[in-house]
């Protein structure tokens, strides 16, 4: 539960959850539990903002089904954001910044930034394919920036401040959201009996 306080966004209740096979069944209770520590009832939220991903096809889908749920339910706008964009915006560097995080198959999820903007990405592949520039630092995942020389920010996540803070130009014009799509990047694991036969 994040306030926007002019520029800044202030963290007000939060829950994290590491088991991903378990973000289906605590997500909705997890944003009750935090309206209820930040002292909230929904009919006071002014917008939803989800992350977008890059990010597995499950997670992506549940998470962002959820925001749109809320989001039509109150009757408030729902923004997608970046992920690897919240993670950069937190890292808040004056120097150019590659962001990893784990897209699982030894590959990474990526984007390059400069002056604060992506210039570059999102996009999968493995680390190795990627050609950091010594001027770069690196932020992500904790597994994944250790396979890169360069030195770390230690921003692993994208935070509910972080995902605010991507949005924050839109949620003060009252812009119109953008539809909600998925950052997949990569067609999903599991496929249908159907398309196996083609």
């Amino acid at each position: 539960m994040v306030r926007l306080e002019g520029d800044t966004p202030r963290t007000l209740a939060t829950r994290i959850t590491v088991n991903a096979r378990a973000h289906a069944e605590v997500l909705t209770p997890h944003i009750l539990e935090c309206l209820a520590e930040a002292g909230i009832a929904p009919a006071d939220l002014d917008a939803v903002v989800v992350g977008c991903g890059p990010g597995p096809f499950t997670g992506l889908r549940v998470g962002m089904a959820t925001a749109a749920a809320f989001g039509d339910a109150l009757g408030i706008p729902v923004h997608g954001v970046c992920s690897l964009d919240a993670i950069a915006i937190e890292a808040a560097l004056g120097r150019d910044l590659l962001v990893v995080t784990d897209a699982r198959r030894r590959e990474v999820y990526w984007a390059r930034y400069s002056g604060g903007a992506r210039v570059q990405g999102p996009e999968v592949n493995k680390p190795a394919d990627l050609e950091p520039t010594p001027s770069q630092a690196i932020a992500g995942s904790a597994g994944h920036v250790d396979l890169f020389d360069l030195p770390v920010e230690p921003v692993e996540t994208p935070s509910p401040a972080g995902l605010v803070a991507v949005a924050a130009a839109a949620l003060r014009s009252g812009a119109e959201p953008a539809p909600l799509v998925p950052l997949y990047l990569r067609r999903p694991d599991a496929v249908a009996i159907a398309d196996r036969k083609k």
